[in-house]
């Protein structure tokens, strides 16, 4: 009786394990994979990359959860996919992510400062040896409301002039070097890979560039803020992927070249060309440099900046009274209104891989 006892008890812990087996593996198969988007841009190769060399699956798979990275060739349509809901990270500039989440309600999250263009943007003149003084009374093509109309403004304003003294002509990128190839077309405002193509034409002269104005446009993995206080295993494994690539690209040796060019031909060009693009990027590769910029008192001056300027455009929606209506909010504090926080930066998880407790 006492055997048949023990082996019913046996068998019972047996069945009750293979149930909750079961159980818990229909749970893990019928769980969303969370899901983030990128496009195609020197700062945001990486993220390709993690992809195709399962380095995200890898850090995903030790925090328990699915990530599931989709690239998207219209960058503006990536943000406004992710601001719709459809996925729960993007990467975007600290312009746009204030302008498109933040101003549409949504609250978000820089988890990764990912790097700062220190050049990729640029103002080009046709002519030798202008001057930006010369941009006076001319048509400016750009893709207008950009970080390029940012830096355009940024850039009249750094010798005494303003918008006024110039016309913007909105011009998508996909037409961008073909235009400036044009007659009438006289004046551009770009991004790299477009503006080294358009520096190659004769008689192109280059005024001004974002490495005047550093720091001031960020390159960003932005979270939905709700989903990571939900989900911190989420930004764990967004970082923790994250600093492993960044770690293999800042290497000099034979990992670094391969990584490097897989991601250079995924975005079409070469190692050249891909190195070339990465000399006007300033990349954070280590968290401690990224958490330097975030942890500075020129952040929220920068977003002060960047607030104003949106305001002056219309960007930060019908109802903004002014340009502190969206509060932002880094470790320093918050810029705006602190009670409508719609974007932060967050140096929790930066800051655990800095302290390497990823």
């Amino acid at each position: 009786m006492l055997h048949h006892a023990r082996l019913t008890k046996s068998r019972l812990t047996k069945t009750l394990v293979a149930l909750s087996l079961l159980f818990s593996t229909a749970l893990t198969s019928a769980a969303e994979p969370f899901k983030v988007c990128w496009s195609i841009y020197v700062g945001w190769m990486p993220w390709g990359y993690a992809d195709e060399q399962k380095i995200m699956d890898k850090w995903a798979k030790k925090y328990g959860i699915e990530v599931e990275i989709v690239q998207i060739n219209d960058y503006v349509e990536s943000i406004n996919q992710y601001t719709a809901g459809q996925f729960d990270g993007c990467v975007m500039t600290n312009m746009d992510a204030l302008t498109i989440p933040a101003a549409g309600g949504v609250d978000s999250t820089a988890l990764i400062v990912g790097d700062f263009s220190n050049g990729n943007d640029g103002v080009v003149l046709k002519g030798a040896n202008k001057t930006l003084k010369d941009i006076k009374g001319q048509s400016v093509n750009l893709v207008e409301l950009s970080v390029s109309h940012y830096l355009l403004a940024r850039a009249l304003e750094s010798v005494g002039m303003k918008e006024a003294d110039v016309k913007v002509v909105n011009t998508s990128d996909a037409d961008m070097v073909a235009v400036y190839g044009t007659k009438d077309v006289t004046a551009v405002t770009t991004w790299n890979p477009l503006l080294s193509e358009i520096l190659t034409q004769p008689n192109s002269t280059k005024v001004f560039d974002s490495s005047k104005i550093p720091g001031e446009i960020m390159d960003l993995m932005v979270v939905n803020t709700k989903t990571l206080k939900a989900n911190p295993a989420l930004g764990k494994a967004l970082v923790g992927a994250w600093y492993e690539i960044m770690g293999v690209m800042s290497g000099a040796d034979k990992a670094a070249a391969t990584a490097k060019t897989a991601m250079a031909t995924a975005s079409g060009t070469d190692l050249a060309g891909f190195e070339s693009q990465l000399a006007s990027t300033k990349m954070f590769y280590t968290p401690a440099s990224a958490l330097d910029l975030v942890n500075s008192d020129e952040l929220l001056k920068t977003m002060q900046k960047v607030a104003e300027f949106s305001l002056d455009h219309g960007l930060l929606g019908e109802g903004a009274p002014d340009a502190k209506y969206i509060g932002v909010e880094g470790p320093k504090g918050v810029y705006g209104d602190k009670k409508n926080v719609k974007l932060r930066f967050d140096t929790t998880y930066m800051q655990m891989a800095a302290d390497k407790k990823l």
